[in-house]
């Protein structure tokens, strides 16, 4: 199952390439760190654009192809300098992350790093793929590397940065959730680079091992015991956060449908918080920030929140209201002056 494209020179050559990214050296350690510096000002500042430029820099992808070409190869040294060399890497860049979040705890957390704190399917999905794209790119005279390895960056460094982040934050069920997408982003990568270092025939012929699927299969074992595990959680994760959404999402509608009944009243934001309690299922809190002439009365407000969906994760719902009086004044003066919050007045059908 080789690649007839690819000749025996242009194999060795990026065998010996995949083995000296995955060392430990000066390099590494100072490209990482400055990867890891980058990427955390980057998610306090919220931009996308400086997280993804900050990976031109990082080299955590190069032990990930040597522990993918040591499974392929059987190669147990490689396998032993990719894991040690990760590892430090790994541990570099959130001891830099933990420092920059300690140094800037009064800076809240940003919607960035929130981001990488529910990992799912998809995750993993999109990690595969790019696991699978950064290996081909790497093996493919007609390619090149720089690119698939910054997008493939973006899926290691950032989460690594965002759980240290948090951790100096105290925040360490957030914290535990960014490193969990790490480690997935990793295993995926991984194994799809050795899938596609196995089929396009990067992988020593023994007497022992030759050509066969269970050879690889064996050697992988571990990546794919993982891999299933994390595909079962990650599915229920996925399904937990489609019904939150879905959940929100008909919230809002509801929201927006009672609002609107009052003539000048307008929903401006709704956001969601759950308040767990050791006795029950906890609470959702949902904040909803009104603007109009009239404040919501309090029987109003429980008329409203009867109306409310009941959150999928079997909480209670409590809807507040942040109410911000609000005055609209044309040529012939003020309107809406004798409507009251959700119900005209007597006398102004």
């Amino acid at each position: 199952m080789s690649n007839p494209d690819l000749p025996k020179e242009w194999r060795e050559s990026v065998r010996e390439n995949i083995q000296k990214g995955a060392e430990l050296n000066a390099a590494f350690i100072l490209m990482n760190i400055l990867a890891a510096t980058i990427a955390s000002y980057g998610l306090f500042a919220n931009s996308p654009a400086i997280i993804i430029g900050a990976m031109i820099v990082a080299m955590l992808l190069g032990p990930i192809a040597g522990i993918a070409l040591s499974l392929v190869d059987g190669d147990i040294r490689l396998l032993m300098r990719s894991l040690f060399t990760l590892l430090l890497g790994t541990i570099v860049v959130m001891v830099t992350a933990f420092i920059i979040g300690l140094l800037h705890r009064d800076i809240p957390i940003t919607q960035e790093i929130l981001a990488r704190t529910a990992p799912n399917l998809i995750d993993l999905m999109v990690a595969l793929a790019g696991g699978a794209a950064g290996a081909y790119a790497s093996v493919s005279p007609r390619l090149s590397t720089a690119l698939v390895g910054v997008a493939i960056a973006t899926a290691l460094v950032p989460p690594l940065s965002s759980a240290s982040i948090l951790f100096a934050h105290g925040e360490l069920g957030l914290g535990l959730g960014a490193f969990f997408l790490t480690f997935t982003n990793m295993v995926a990568i991984q194994f799809a680079s050795s899938v596609v270092l196995w089929i396009t025939g990067f992988r020593r012929v023994s007497h022992t091992s030759g050509l066969s699927l269970s050879v690889f299969l064996r050697r992988n074992a571990i990546s794919i015991v993982i891999l299933l595990i994390l595909a079962f959680v990650l599915t229920t994760s996925l399904h937990k956060s489609i019904a939150q959404q879905l959940f929100e999402t008909a919230t809002r509608v509801t929201l927006q449908n009672i609002i609107n009944k009052s003539t000048g009243s307008h929903l401006a934001e709704v956001r969601f918080e759950v308040v767990p309690d050791k006795k029950t299922a906890g609470t959702t809190i949902v904040r909803a920030l009104v603007r109009g002439p009239h404040p919501p009365s309090a029987s109003q407000v429980a008329a409203m929140e009867a109306q409310l969906p009941s959150p999928t994760d079997g909480t209670a719902v409590e809807l507040r209201i942040r109410f911000i009086e609000t005055t609209i004044i044309n040529r012939n003066g003020q309107l809406y002056q004798d409507i009251e919050f959700g119900l005209p007045k007597e006398g102004n059908n």
